[in-house]
Formats: structure tokens, sequence, C-alpha cells
């Protein structure tokens, strides 16, 4: 029930407030803006909504195009007291004992949004307190009525992490986050790509790929660069998305945020405390994620991984690669058929959203939004027929560089590896163990041979440097069967 101040009263702390901003400003003259009354808000105005951004500030920049708002209530947040009080339980039967702040951080909320749960247990004789703080807080556990509630509450899910986020507002962030809203020009590309030499070919059919965000095939023969160039290609895109930690889908919890595959990147503190203290914890700020399966991947890592020992379960690969790239590596010679591979994901590239199923029975739909990316060093035609390659709008063949291309990454391996670049040995490599036999060049050979070539000279203690006996004994190692 809201109450409108009185004009007396508003008088009386519009004085106080004025009082309070004064003394500040003496005191700290870099101090934050003063405090002022809150406003009434607007009767007809609904609180927090998706269609206004209001989970989330829209910052329209592409390096971070949101930040999750924090939640002002449970019902904000989309939660109730019963997920809280569960998680909680949970946290202080393995704990033991905590403090009510160290609560709050564990679950990722507001003291203020766990505390009327902490109450309630307290009242309900399922905690008590064990003694009080310094910074007036208090130090709960659980009481034998509480064990056994939260052993009970643990044959549901041992999970006592961040408190989840509704699956409704995580697919808000992903199209708010899209990689189709993502342009990459020439010059970000190239930036991108860097630390490789491509060919200007190469890079003008690349451009309008990625600048699609939907699906390419990179193919052509081994050693060319295929897996280097996609697993750089999200640099192209904006730096940062933020992701949840955990979400909430009809009271089944899912992970979402993968240390092994996710690289956070938190907020600098320089940003402020004032936008510390806005920001909904349950959310992790994390590099744009490139995600790379290859000869591993098998179905069950394109499902929900449900652990049956703790019943906890994870989102598959293609749920954590949303608003990234998504990275099929040698495609062809996955341990699971191309066909089902093709079968399971014809109607995600097309509609660009997923069906998963929880452990409830469930299926739930969820984005399917990343740039996929199909590395292979066979023929696509040979691997797919014609109903997917229609998905998969780009197919772009990585060709061998072309002689002044080998002879220019000579060069700039020689640097990188800090071996003294001869060109006379390199005209000699390439007549003698290339021309003269047929061999074709790929973009991996001069690195590969270079790396012989210092470690021959290691391991005999002799100085590092490009000789026509040290490339021979590297060419005799390296293409011996091949």
């Amino acid at each position: 029930m809201n109450v409108t101040p009185t004009p007396t009263q508003s008088s009386s702390l519009e004085q106080a407030l004025e009082r309070i901003n004064r003394l500040a400003a003496q005191n700290n003259p870099a101090s934050p803006p003063p405090l002022s009354l809150p406003k009434t808000p607007e009767p007809s105005r609904p609180a927090q909504t998706l269609t206004t951004g209001g989970f989330f500030k829209i910052t329209n920049d592409p390096n971070e195009p949101i930040i999750p708002n924090a939640p002002e209530s449970l019902e904000q947040a989309g939660l109730n007291g019963l997920i809280i009080e569960e998680i909680v339980m949970r946290f202080l039967l393995n704990r033991g004992e905590a403090h009510g702040k160290a609560i709050a951080e564990q679950i990722r909320l507001p003291f203020q949004l766990i505390e009327p749960t902490l109450t309630k247990l307290k009242s309900q004789q399922l905690s008590g307190y064990l003694g009080a703080t310094a910074a007036n807080d208090y130090i709960h556990a659980l009481t034998d009525a509480g064990r056994d509630r939260a052993r009970r509450h643990m044959q549901k899910t041992t999970y006592f992490g961040s408190a989840p986020v509704p699956l409704e507002t995580y697919i808000q962030s992903v199209r708010l986050q899209s990689v189709e809203h993502q342009h990459p020009t020439r010059d970000d590309l190239k930036k991108a790509l860097s630390d490789l030499q491509i060919a200007p070919k190469l890079l003008a059919r690349l451009g309008p790929a990625v600048n699609s965000g939907r699906g390419m095939f990179l193919f052509g023969f081994p050693g060319n660069g295929k897996t280097s160039i996609a697993e750089r290609i999200t640099k192209s895109f904006g730096e940062f998305i933020w992701i949840p930690r955990a979400i909430s889908v009809d009271g089944d919890l899912l992970r979402v945020f993968d240390p092994l595959n996710h690289e956070e990147n938190p907020p600098q503190k320089s940003d402020g405390m004032l936008r510390e203290a806005s920001i909904d914890e349950r959310w992790v700020r994390i590099r744009r994620p490139t995600i790379v399966a290859g000869g591993e991947l098998t179905m069950s890592m394109l499902e929900v991984a449900r652990n049956p020992e703790t019943n906890i379960s994870d989102s598959p690969l293609q749920m954590k690669s949303n608003c990234g790239l998504l990275l099929i590596d040698d495609f062809g010679r996955q341990r699971m058929s191309v066909d089902e591979l093709l079968n399971r994901w014809i109607v995600p590239l097309e509609k660009r959203y997923d069906f998963l199923s929880v452990s409830s029975g469930k299926k739930v739909q969820v984005p399917f939004d990343q740039l996929v990316v199909f590395s292979t060093n066979l023929e696509p035609k040979d691997l797919v027929d014609d109903a997917f390659l229609r998905r998969i709008p780009y197919k772009i063949e990585v060709l061998d560089p072309d002689e002044p291309a080998f002879r220019k990454l000579f060069e700039i391996m020689c640097k990188s590896l800090q071996i003294p670049y001869k060109a006379d040995v390199i005209d000699y490599l390439i007549e003698k163990h290339f021309k003269s036999i047929g061999r074709p060049m790929r973009n991996c050979h001069p690195r590969d041979l270079l790396l012989q070539v210092r470690a021959y000279c290691h391991f005999n203690a002799i100085p590092i440097e490009l000789t026509k006996e040290h490339v021979d004994f590297a060419v005799e190692n390296y293409f011996s069967i091949m």
C-alpha cells in the first residue's frame, strides 16, 4: 500500500534532505548528485515490462547492448518466496551457518529481497540466530526441523547457487543482443583477423556472411586456416553480452553460464558504485562466446544435460553460444552421424529457435541465435542434401595460398618465432620441396616447419637459424608419411 506524504511531511523531508546534501558537498566535493524525494508513480503506468526494456537498460552501444537492472522486488525479479526459501535452506544445510549478507551474496539478490524469507524461516522455527555481526546482521543456522526440510529440498536438486532468471526474461535478453543486430564493417572484420593473412577475395566473401548472422560453410584442404578464421570472427561483433547464471523453466533450474565456455568480464570498478548497485547480480557480463565442437560432438551435447546425482541441469552447446558463434569443426567426422545432426538442426537453422526437453518432460522453446559455422575438409555437397544446404546460405572455400602469400607467411612466422629470415633458404625450400614434386602449399606449413627448425636447434644447442640443412631435416620429418 502506497502512502503519499502530506505537504507538511514533504516540506520536513525536503529540508532534511537539503541539509544532508549540503553536508555531503562540504565533505566531498565530488559527491554523487543530491538526494531527492522519490516521485509518486503515475497510477496508469505499469511497473517493469519487457516490451519497454524495463528489466534492462538499453544502451544503444553495440559493444554492450543492455545492462540488467537490479530488481526492487521479488515480483520484478520473476521469483517467488518458495524458490528463495529452497535455495537458502539448501545453502545453509551445506554451509552450516551464514550471516544474512553472505546468503544474499550467494544467491545474487539484494538483502532486502531475501530478508522476508529469513524472517519467515525464523518465525517458523526452521532457522535460528547464532549471534549478531558488527554490521547489525544476524548469523543464521537451520534448526533440526529446518535441516529435515532442507534435505527434502535437496532431493529435488542440490542447487544452491544464484537465484534463477525467468525463461521469458532470458529470451528477451537474447533478442536485444542478437547477432542479427551486429553489422561489422570491412574494417571490423580485418581487425578481428589481423593476426592472420587473409586474401582480399576471401575477406570480401566472409564479410557478407558474417553480417548476415546466419550460417556458413568453410571448406577446403586441411591446414589453410578454416578453424583459425572461424574462431576469430566473433571479435568483429560487439564485445560484451550479459547472460544469466541460471534460468527457471516451470520450476526446473537450468544453468546457462559455463566458466569453461564463457569468458567472464565484469564491469570495471571505475564504472562507479552507483552502476554496480543498479546491476542485477544474477547476470554475468561475458565476451561474446565462441564455442567449438569437433569430433567429440554427440547428440547428448545438443540436449539439456541433467546430472542424476545432483539433479542439476546444464544448457546445451547451442544455447551457451547464443549471441555469439558456434563452430562445428571437422564437420562430417563427428561421433554422431551427419544425418542425425542435420535432422536435429534443420528447423532451428531456418526458424532461429529450438525446442528443448527439461527434466519435467516439458518441451520449451528457446532462441537459436548464433552464427553457426561448419568447417570441413570435405566437399559440402557430398555431406548434406540440398534441403540443408539451402539453410546455410554461405559456402566459402578457403583456398591454398599463392607463392607470394606463402613467402609472406614465412616472413611473418620468422618474426613471430624470432628466427632470422633468409629469403634464399625459402627459395631453396619452395623449389626443392614444393615445386619440383608438385606438393601443394598450405597456410600451416610455414609455422609447422619453422617450429621444427627451432626445436632442432634447441636440441642440438646451436644458434637458431634458417639453413638448408635445417629445412631439409624439418621437411623430412613433417612430410615423411604425407
